[in-house]
């Protein structure tokens, strides 16, 4: 059911996604063909908070902290692996692998490759604070207006 910390969730972590995907490009290599990688992640990010931010909106300011970062760290984990399960699709489909065990586990050494580019100081920086501040807003309205 809609309310005003679920979409006030969406509408702070919807924008944290994309600017910390605006962030990555540039560290990615130059051979890297980044297609809709912002998009993808921003739209990602949209069921995310409203599941896991926005159901907690309306617990306290101390839950804040934890359901903002919690929704930071899950917008992370589940952009990067939709990424890399897309990049091993088209490794797949271009005979780079031998089989289908062989394709899972180089989709997580492209999970391990990716996770070490966002150990950027100011990826890191702007996820973590970014994430305490939307915790803290969805608190915020979730209690005014729920």
């Amino acid at each position: 059911m809609p309310t005003a910390g679920r979409l006030v969730a969406v509408l702070m972590f919807a924008p944290l996604a994309w600017y910390v995907s605006t962030l990555i490009i540039p560290l990615f290599p130059n051979e890297k063909d980044i297609g809709r990688f912002v998009e993808v992640n921003t739209l990602l990010t949209i069921p995310i908070a409203w599941m896991v931010a926005g159901s907690r909106a309306g617990t306290g300011y101390r839950s804040a902290l934890g359901y903002g970062l919690t929704a930071g760290a899950a917008m992370v984990f589940w952009c990067v692996f939709l990424q890399c399960f897309g990049e091993m699709i088209r490794l797949s489909l271009r005979k780079q692998y031998d089989g289908p065990t062989e394709a899972v586990v180089g989709m997580f050494e492209l999970m391990a490759k990716y996770g070490q580019i966002l150990l950027d100081q100011q990826v890191v920086i702007t996820l973590v604070v970014g994430s305490i501040v939307g915790g803290f807003v969805t608190e915020f309205f979730g209690r005014r207006y729920s």
